[in-house]
């Protein structure tokens, strides 16, 4: 069987970065789109730097969101690092949506004709290094006892394909409803905002991997949250949204 080095070099970044490890809170926030690095062995992709500044390549303003939030909870998260283009760690390796060829209309040069090899190297590299740090932060807090609540941070692009996106922010959820519902409850309570329930997107096995994996198969109560990319693409913006949504997070333990 052919095999190949490992993916990423020295001077590669780690596949994750914790924020506020050692939170007290019950809960854990995950940002599987956070970053956009790519390893130097893949060098862009075949991509300009402008294709590599979209949407297309990560979710735009949410490692800063991220950051936010875990600091107003004092709340474990961990934010993924590589573009979501050299593997998606939303989506279960060998999939087709895991290394996608063609991105809202843009080819991705470099995952043409990616081998089985070369899929299981970024994912042994990136996608399983980020997805064992989840495991092993949630069976940590199981064996001791901790209650644990998980929150999945993700951005969208107000304008996708052509069509305008009115919403400002997306509450997404599957088969386990408890904590999607409350916090849909607490943002349609906030004057002007146009909040989506289970849009621009919806959970489901075939086009999600967290929720359905470290939420639904564990029996934790969990949220993905979407956020349109527009409304937090600068500080300010993160800030204000963390603080929102910080509050709805704290509305809802009560009732959990």
């Amino acid at each position: 069987m052919t095999t190949q080095p490992p993916l990423l070099a020295t001077a590669d970044p780690p596949a994750y970065r914790l924020c506020n490890p050692g939170g007290r809170a019950p809960w854990v926030i995950t940002a599987d789109h956070a970053g956009r690095a790519i390893p130097h062995a893949l060098g862009s992709l075949g991509l300009s730097a402008a294709d590599l500044d979209r949407h297309i390549a990560w979710d735009i303003g949410i490692a800063g969101l991220t950051e936010q939030l875990a600091e107003r909870l004092d709340a474990f998260a961990i934010a993924q690092t590589y573009s979501r283009l050299v593997i998606d760690c939303n989506r279960a390796p060998g999939t087709p949506q895991s290394i996608v060829t063609e991105s809202e209309c843009t080819p991705i040069p470099g995952n043409a004709g990616v081998s089985a090899v070369e899929v299981e190297t970024r994912a042994a590299a990136i996608f399983h290094p980020y997805h064992d740090r989840i495991r092993a932060e949630l069976d940590a807090r199981a064996a001791s006892g901790r209650r644990t609540l998980l929150v999945a941070l993700h951005s969208f692009t107000p304008v996708f394909l052509g069509m305008s996106r009115p919403w400002h922010c997306g509450v997404l959820y599957q088969r386990d409803a408890r904590l999607g519902h409350l916090l849909l409850a607490s943002a349609r309570r906030e004057p002007g905002l146009v909040v989506g329930d289970n849009q621009p997107y919806a959970v489901s096995d075939a086009t999600d991997y967290g929720i359905p994996v470290h939420g639904e198969q564990r029996g934790i109560a969990h949220v993905e949250l979407e956020i349109r990319q527009d409304l937090i693409a600068d500080v300010a913006g993160q800030i204000a949204w963390a603080e929102r949504i910080a509050r709805w997070l704290e509305e809802a333990l009560p009732a959990l």
